[in-house]
């Protein structure tokens, strides 16, 4: 290895953590393979996490390395909550790689740092969502720089949607879209949500995924709608002009989704990458993540009783009940009930189960009312937190099961820390990663009951239900899961994903398909 850097590599993303979280780990990871500079541009209200996040992966044989990766705040938010923001801060981060290109310093728009100039850009690493900054690089750049898509989804996800239909997808649908705002002079934005968001009763097949109704990928009502489809042209768009992609997953959980997707690119000669998991592995991680929320001493004292009051979260608590632990992740940074009073439901019965439980609730869409509030207080089991270590969480002994919304990140931290999980879905890939880990893998339970209007009600191709969605509906269905998982069937499924935990822990293991991946791309950078 030189002993300086050989490369210059821009990371990109949105603020949105599931997005953001597994870069600061890949950052590392590349830098340990082979000393090069990364530019790592975000939004704002994420320079402080991502700073924290990516020094929780050094410990004190890599220490050295973290000069390396330099965080860059955009003076722009990041989020996705509206087209206008999604334009301005991709016309920012044009601005800014602009600068990098011609060898000019570049501020941090938060901390005011100035980081310095230090070699052109080989490799832009980008959000694929972000199609219009892509094209701006291409046009800024001096060389042949290569554009990957960052894929924070799940890999089986994106086949359908955006696959050519020879390959599984449904095609390109961009230029009906075009044709159809052209003629009818409507808004571009409504007329992408027509054509690519509203779901049909079509059945989908997915390599590594049952067979579904095409309604079944949105069992939720929710706040962002209006831009969705938007944002699913600029994916398309994004994945047409990239040079190929980087997989946040893990090859043991989505095998025949990979091998799929690779030989999809590799019809138009680009490469795919699968770089999972990437949770940090070394001594500073657990400390490291605790800095991000403000309740971190609190969660650990509520965990340790716990620990102490009700057992550890193990097999043998599965199978004698000494322990009833669970962590309700309250569905990701952005995802919230159209109904909170299923959420409340769910909870009334976790509380008559009598089993304790932390509740994360990062949505800026969530609120916690009053009286959910006091009956949780009095309760004494319950703790609710913002922002919440969730790995931390994950891997203490006092947790034995993880309700999730199913995100791509939260299932990758699940299956690497050998937490099986409990599947309340809302959109995106968090219906096809719910259907692969409860009826392909086996290591996790779907709730259906909790699915609202307007599609979440209908048929259920792979059970043949059909939910009800009322609160009582809920309540009975929240007792037979809850039943099932401190019971002998939990033990089955957790035995499961704990081999599962290791499949995926190798992946980074000298020869394994991750650490292959890895070098495999290195090799690409100049040396």
């Amino acid at each position: 290895m030189s002993s300086e850097p050989t490369a210059h590599i821009v990371f990109f993303a949105i603020e949105a953590w599931g997005h953001t979280r597994a870069l600061c780990t890949m950052a590392l990871r590349l830098i340990e393979e082979r000393l090069l500079y990364i530019t790592f541009f975000t939004g704002p209200s994420f320079v402080k996490r991502v700073e924290n996040e990516i020094s929780r992966n050094f410990g004190p044989d890599t220490e050295h390395l973290r000069e390396l990766i330099r965080v860059v705040g955009l003076n722009s938010p990041g989020n996705f909550f509206s087209v206008k923001q999604l334009q301005v801060y991709m016309d920012v981060f044009a601005e800014a790689y602009q600068r990098i290109v011609d060898l000019q310093p570049v501020t941090c728009s938060v901390t005011g740092k100035e980081i310095k100039p230090v070699m052109a850009a080989e490799v832009i690493i980008m959000d694929f969502i972000c199609a219009p900054a892509l094209e701006a690089a291409r046009k800024i750049s001096k060389k042949n720089v290569k554009i990957y898509a960052w894929m924070s989804t799940q890999a089986s996800f994106m086949i359908y949607p955006n696959a050519p239909k020879h390959w599984g997808g449904r095609g390109d649908l961009r230029p009906k879209i075009m044709e159809e705002v052209a003629t009818s002079g409507r808004p571009l934005e409504e007329v992408a949500h027509e054509v690519l968001i509203l779901p049909t009763d079509k059945v989908v097949h997915t390599p590594g995924i049952p067979p579904m109704y095409e309604h079944e990928l949105k069992p939720q009502a929710l706040p962002l709608e209006e831009i969705q489809g938007f944002i699913m042209l600029m994916v398309q768009s994004f994945l047409d002009q990239c040079d190929g992609l980087i997989l946040a997953t893990a090859e043991p959980y989505e095998t025949e989704a990979i091998a799929h997707i690779t030989e999809w690119y590799r019809e138009t000669s680009r490469e795919v990458y699968t770089f999972g998991h990437l949770l940090p592995v070394n001594e500073n991680a657990t400390a490291g993540e605790q800095k991000q929320s403000e309740k971190a001493e609190e969660i650990s004292e509520f965990l340790q009783k716990t620990l102490e009051t009700d057992g550890p979260g193990s097999l043998l608590y599965l199978h004698t009940k000494e322990t009833n632990s669970a962590v309700i992740d309250s569905f990701g940074s952005i995802y919230w009930s159209s109904i909170p009073e299923n959420i409340w439901a769910f909870l009334d019965v976790v509380m008559e189960k009598n089993i304790p439980f932390i509740f994360s609730h990062g949505s800026p869409f969530g609120i916690i009312p009053e009286e959910v509030a006091e009956k949780v207080n009095a309760y004494g089991k319950g703790l609710f937190s913002k922002w919440s270590p969730q790995q931390t969480i994950l891997s203490h002994p006092a947790t034995g099961w993880f309700v999730t919304h199913c995100g791509q990140n939260s299932v990758m931290e699940a299956m690497a820390l050998g937490v099986p999980m409990i599947c309340w879905p809302y959109d995106v890939d968090q219906s096809t990663n719910a259907a692969r880990l409860s009826f392909v893998l086996d290591v996790a339970y779907e709730l259906f009951e909790v699915r609202t209007e307007p599609y979440g009600l209908k048929p259920i191709f792979r059970n043949g239900r059909t939910p009800i969605g009322t609160v009582e509906a809920i309540r009975e269905e929240a007792r037979s899961v809850l039943d099932n998982v401190f019971g002998e069937d939990g033990v089955r499924k957790r035995a499961n994903i704990k081999k599962l935990q290791d499949a995926v822990l190798n992946t980074w293991s000298e020869d394994g398909p991750a650490r292959r991946d890895l070098r495999r791309f290195v090799a690409t950078l100049p040396k």
